[in-house]
């Protein structure tokens, strides 16, 4: 596995097979001194709820420490550089989680510092999210070969690193998007050059649940889109909405997910968030055991288990 976690092409179908066992042994002994040695900085330019709990909750179940940092309060606000600050980092903590606007940033970190650097989310990938949604998808449904994932709305980052997975692990993926919220083109490509990559991108919601074993969406303004609420929301409503009638055009066993936080009524029904398909909170609940694991992994703490 590469130094750094910044995009799910980092990892290979064996990195995330060894990630997922690993958490499933982090989800029953969850406490240990595996980062006893470690203090990990979280550097966060946008706010968090999941991902810093996860996060912060995660090292220090494993005895780690952690530093919380925002834009705002660092040197950065006054125009210090990514590259510096990299190399500050480097000598003050042994890892970044870092939470960008710009997937650049991340980059810059990466290549200015000898540490560890996590992507906690970009404007082009949220790896952490979809690492822990497939370790969700294999708990849930079981061999991931076999599902089917059908992702309704924006093609967001979310969406970006859902393709990719998907791809990695050899599972079928159908997107459902309007033309002009389509996945990155780039992202796509690479992902179709994978080995046995399945993905097809669609303007019909009904084409992409057919036969899914999963539905998954994620709000459609998402932050910094604030600007175009109302000409996003003119966009996707209703055609793009989850309900429960486009939910039971899928397979009858079908799982919903979704990333949080949920705008209920937008894109998805309350009756369905709330409903009987949902795992949604067990889904964010695996964002703390499967980070946990990526941390081990990164660090080759695999052997103190």
């Amino acid at each position: 596995m590469e130094k750094d976690f910044l995009s799910m092409g980092d990892l290979t179908k064996h990195d995330i097979n060894e990630i997922f066992a690993i958490a499933a042994r982090l989800k029953i002994h969850k406490y240990g001194r595996q980062l006893e040695d470690k203090v990990i900085a979280l550097f966060f330019e946008k706010p968090s709820t999941r991902t810093r709990l996860s996060f912060e909750s995660g090292i220090r179940q494993l005895g780690g420490n952690t530093i919380y940092l925002d834009a705002i309060t660092t040197q950065i606000s006054r125009g210090e550089s990514i590259e510096d600050t990299a190399k500050m980092f480097e000598r003050f903590v042994d890892g970044v989680i870092a939470r960008v606007n710009r997937h650049q940033t991340l980059e810059k970190l990466a290549n200015h510092s000898r540490i560890p650097i996590i992507n906690a989310l970009s404007e082009l990938e949220h790896p952490c999210q979809v690492l822990s949604d497939l370790y969700t998808i294999r708990e849930k449904k079981g061999r991931l070969e076999e599902q089917k994932v059908a992702y309704i709305g924006d093609g967001n980052n979310v969406c970006n690193s859902l393709i990719l997975g998907c791809s990695i692990m050899g599972v079928p993926i159908r997107v459902a998007s309007p033309a002009q919220y389509k996945p990155k083109k780039e992202i796509v490509d690479y992902a179709q050059s994978i080995p046995g990559a399945d993905v097809v991108l669609t303007t019909e919601p009904e084409e992409a649940v057919k036969d899914a074993t999963v539905i998954y969406t994620d709000v459609f303004v998402s932050m910094g889109d604030e600007t175009t609420k109302e000409q996003r929301l003119s966009i996707f409503l209703p055609k793009y909405q989850v309900t429960t009638d486009l939910i039971r055009k899928a397979r009858e066993d079908v799982i919903f997910m979704h990333c949080l936080p949920a705008h209920r009524g937008e894109e998805v029904q309350a009756e369905v968030i709330d409903g009987k398909w949902s795992v949604v909170f067990d889904q964010a609940e695996n964002r703390l055991h499967v980070q946990k694991a990526l941390l081990l992994r990164i660090f080759n703490l695999v052997t103190y288990l």
